[in-house]
């Protein structure tokens, strides 16, 4: 399989667009369920039904080229990490390491390809 369809995680939208977003970076989370559970316990989702919805690491770099920002859990940036440093972006080893018990850390990316 090409490197640039390899599926990274899960974002969640409504019909009309709306994306689930931590601040201004869409969520990715590692699996289906890990995003049902954001999505439970979350205070800034879309109103309405949400759909969730696999991404694969080109729709993800496509959207950065574009200026979208996107924030993953350890799961799903443990997958984009070694493709997105292949592309030739500068990305750093994180610790998900919670601050508190029952915590999730997200670590943001903004784009920033050559």
């Amino acid at each position: 399989m090409d490197r640039h369809d390899s599926i990274i995680g899960y974002f969640a939208a409504t019909k009309s667009g709306d994306v689930v977003c931590d601040g201004p970076a869409c969520i990715i989370a590692g699996s289906y369920k890990t995003m049902k559970g954001y999505l439970a316990t979350s205070r800034n989702k879309p109103p309405g039904k949400v759909k969730i919805t696999k991404t694969r690491f080109e729709e993800i770099r496509s959207g950065m080229r574009m200026g979208g920002a996107y924030s993953f859990d350890e799961e799903s940036y443990s997958r984009f990490l070694p493709l997105a440093r292949q592309d030739g972006m500068d990305c750093e080893d994180v610790d998900f390491t919670p601050d508190k018990a029952g915590d999730v850390k997200f670590l943001a990316i903004t784009p920033n390809w050559t």
